[in-house]
């Protein structure tokens, strides 16, 4: 049974991030399961530290992407906003090259909150980073600008 409130193709969720860091960044969604988001990124220029390797923040920032992604699916968007409210990460292993993939999967579906959990994996399928995002779920038009 699918978690969704709405579903989007692959196509869709990547034609959104254009102009975005998820754009910068070279981030791809290439699936959308029944209770999970997964996505791409490269280990190149864009997302490497100074010594080579896989930035940190760089993963958190595919963490939040994947999460942020999975909240909205699961609410109805003329309604509700998800917000993120705090993540975490555990970055476990060195990545130098080639692509890691983050797969999110809910932890927790509320009506005002959710959090999620996010692993990142190298190509050989070995634990870069966890992360955990909670999210807000607020009523759209609620936030100050």
């Amino acid at each position: 049974m699918s978690i969704w409130h709405h579903s989007k193709s692959v196509q869709e969720l990547n034609s959104g991030g254009a102009g975005t860091m998820i754009e910068l960044l070279g981030i791809e969604f290439t699936e959308l399961g029944a209770d999970f988001i997964r996505a791409t990124m490269p280990v190149d220029a864009r997302t490497r530290q100074p010594y080579g390797l896989l930035h940190g923040g760089a993963s958190v920032a595919l963490a939040e992407t994947l999460g942020s992604m999975g909240a909205m699916l699961c609410v109805d968007p003329k309604e509700f906003l998800c917000v993120g409210q705090e993540i975490n990460a555990n970055h476990l292993r060195a990545a130098r090259e080639g692509l890691v993939t983050g797969t999110a999967r809910p932890v927790h579906l509320g009506g005002r909150s959710q959090v999620w959990t996010i692993d990142i994996v190298n190509e050989a399928g070995k634990l870069v980073c966890t992360s955990r995002l909670t999210m807000a779920v607020v009523q759209r038009g609620s936030l100050g600008g």
